[in-house]
Parts: structure tokens; sequence; C-alpha cells
């Protein structure tokens, strides 16, 4: 299991509909091969800053399967529009199972 972990900086004011349109978006990830959940966070210090984190099987279920689907030009169509900058993406692999403190 992988995460894909997006950063994306939004227009200023246009944080309530690129929350809605995310929302609206969810289903396309649900629906994608290999997608086991999907979570937008909103930092408190930076509030035109977004972290979109989707859970993947593999690299290539997002990379490949999901990148190259009709889905995700549906996903750009809907969020694209209130992106200031290109989101910066990356995947991680959780190295330390949920601990409890």
């Amino acid at each position: 299991m992988v995460t894909e972990i997006a950063q994306i900086e939004v227009h200023p004011g246009s944080e309530e509909e690129f929350e809605r349109a995310v929302a609206q978006a969810v289903p396309l990830f649900s629906s994608a091969e290999g997608c086991h959940g999907v979570e937008l966070h909103r930092s408190v210090e930076f509030p035109q800053r977004y972290r979109l984190l989707v859970r993947w099987e593999t690299v290539e279920h997002h990379m490949v399967k999901f990148r190259e689907s009709d889905d995700f030009g549906r996903w750009r169509a809907l969020v694209g529009p209130h992106f200031a900058t290109p989101p910066q993406v990356e995947h991680i692999v959780s190295v330390l199972p949920d601990a409890t403190v």
C-alpha cells in the first residue's frame, strides 16, 4: 500500500469552491482500480494550502491506471481551475505502524 500526497495551493478566495469540487470528485477516486480511500486536509497556518492523501495498492494504480483514465481528466476539470500552482505529488509508504502514545 502506498499513499499519494499532493500538496495543492489554491487561488485566494477559492478555498470553499475547491473543497466542494474535491467532494464532488470523491466518487472518481472511489471507483478507481486500486484506490483504498481519499482524504483532504487544509493547513491551519497557510489556509490556501491543502494536502490530498490517496491510498493506492501500488504507485502504478495511481500513475498509470488512474492518471491515464477518463476519470483523471474529470478530476482535473473539477479542481484544476482552483490551482494557484501545479500540485507537488509524492508517494510514501508507512515504516512505523500506527502507534498510540
